[in-house]
């Protein structure tokens, strides 16, 4: 069991860092410095952005429940 928790905290922890390296970064703040006054149009996430998006979600909720179950099996 141990063995396990420790092969699916491995795997997700090097999902969870790809995922979050292959989002596109935000690059908003230099907005906030212009002459604009930093009003920008917020966009919805669409297509494969939003799928990235909520895997990140995901494969974060599996790795903080891996790192959890331990303390509560004993």
């Amino acid at each position: 069991m141990v063995h396990l928790l420790s092969i699916v905290q491995i795997i997700s922890a090097i999902l969870l860092i790809v995922l979050v390296l292959v989002q596109k970064a935000n690059t908003d703040a230099s907005g906030a410095l212009s002459a604009d006054g930093g009003m920008s149009i917020a966009t919805q996430k669409r297509g494969a952005e939003k799928n990235i998006f909520r895997a990140t979600i995901l494969v974060a909720v599996v790795f903080a429940v891996s790192l959890a179950l331990p303390i509560f099996l004993k």
